[in-house]
């Protein structure tokens, strides 16, 4: 067995993200495109936004793609143009980022909070199916990390009842299930461009894909105040445009977007051969990649048991290896959501998760060497991690 070799810190100096590393080798071309916008004068539904909807709607396998300011805002515009409000419920992850509940509560609904499968980290479809009442309109599955749920077990669930599945894609641009791309499988799919997503632009933006003609009509409007034409109102929607210069970014970036999903693929490889070569995968869980599922690697998420994981985190942290938690509080248990009664003991599988995850750097630009030093400080910190726990349990059952 490989033994870590003894580095400085400056030389395992790995950080969690750098957008920079992408933005430097683009940044004549993107300058180049923002000045044309600036030159133009049109920064609002210019035509570089109606070309990066087109443009997405084709790479992600749908017919319409609508653009807006955000993807917590397209979480919200895909419920309103279904006009679920009071009354309604919807069923989604307690193990995902806060906008996909807060925008079901911000229009009167009930988010109803499901389990997660323990390898992918995914909606449990199982979970999803035993929440179902008459009152469900909608299921938001999370194709969190870059990783598509199990698309196929959650339409057999809803074939005969009328519950609209929305995509939560923000982190999956790429992904695909059984060939099939995230965003085209449910009613609706939504997508984040924040400057960290695998297609990020250089500030907030989002984008909705569907196969709906109506819907996407619809949406447009209710992106623009819900005007159509202008001034004449028959619908109250919200200010949520895409700007041009965010579409202007976004077009020079969409265009490596599979480069940097290779890189990304080939980074996820690394990391599991190396924590292989060192044995670290019988103490760490190492993420899955489902076998219908095409992983786009928004983030690589171990899981380190046993109460470890805090202080593997402070230890990586002291040799300036970059590391994050997604998600350290689960949303059922967040006190915003109180009122829905959530207790702990009441998603198992999602609050386990949230005690072990931890999030390294994959990257695009991130190099092999990188790769191995994170691995290597992995190793050198996780046997000194959790040794008071263990001693605490061994005391106990003594």
């Amino acid at each position: 067995m490989h033994t870590p070799s003894s580095r400085s810190n400056a030389a395992n100096s790995v950080p969690l993200l750098d957008v920079s590393r992408q933005n430097d080798g683009l940044r004549d071309e993107l300058l180049a495109a923002l000045a044309d916008v600036c030159d133009s004068g049109r920064f609002i539904h210019g035509p570089q936004c109606a070309e990066l909807e087109s443009r997405v709607a084709e790479y992600c396998q749908t017919t319409h793609a609508v653009g807006c300011a955000s993807g917590s805002d397209a979480l919200l515009l895909a419920l309103m143009v279904l006009d679920i409000g009071p009354g309604d419920e919807v069923i989604l992850p307690s193990f995902t980022f806060f906008a996909t509940a807060g925008a079901v509560w911000r229009l009167g609904a009930k988010p109803v909070f499901a389990d997660i499968v323990p390898d992918t980290f995914n909606v449990d479809p199982e979970s999803v199916r035993r929440q179902i009442t008459p009152a469900t309109r909608a299921i938001i599955p999370v194709h969190l990390f870059g990783q598509c749920a199990d698309m196929d077990a959650l339409a057999e669930i809803t074939a005969d009842a009328k519950i609209a599945i929305i995509e939560d894609a923000a982190q999956a641009i790429g992904a695909e299930w059984a060939g099939r791309g995230a965003g085209s499988m449910g009613r609706l799919g939504c997508f984040s461009f924040y400057p960290t997503k695998n297609l990020g632009g250089c500030g907030d933006g989002g984008m909705i894909t569907t196969d709906d003609a109506q819907l996407a009509a619809r949406l447009r409007i209710l992106r623009d105040h819900g005007q159509h034409p202008q001034y004449h109102h028959q619908l109250v929607g919200i200010n949520s445009r895409l700007d041009t210069l965010q579409a202007a970014a976004l077009l020079v970036k969409l265009a490596r977007l599979d480069r940097w999903t290779t890189q990304r693929r080939e980074n996820a490889q690394r990391y599991a051969g190396s924590f292989a070569r060192l044995g670290l995968n019988t103490r760490l869980g190492l993420p899955a990649e489902s076998n219908a599922c095409h992983h786009v690697w928004n983030q690589y998420t171990i899981r380190v048991p046993e109460g470890a994981r805090d202080e593997l985190r402070e230890r990586l942290a002291g040799v300036g290896v970059g590391s994050a938690v997604y998600y350290p509080v689960p949303l059922h248990l967040q006190e915003c959501f109180a009122p829905l009664g959530y207790k702990i003991g009441s998603l198992p599988e999602t609050e386990r998760a949230a005690r072990e995850v931890l999030s390294l750097p994959i990257f695009p630009g991130l190099s092999a060497q990188e790769i191995d030093a994170v691995v290597d400080a992995v190793g050198r910190a996780l046997p000194e991690c959790g040794r008071d726990v263990g001693r605490r349990r061994d005391a106990s059952a003594a």
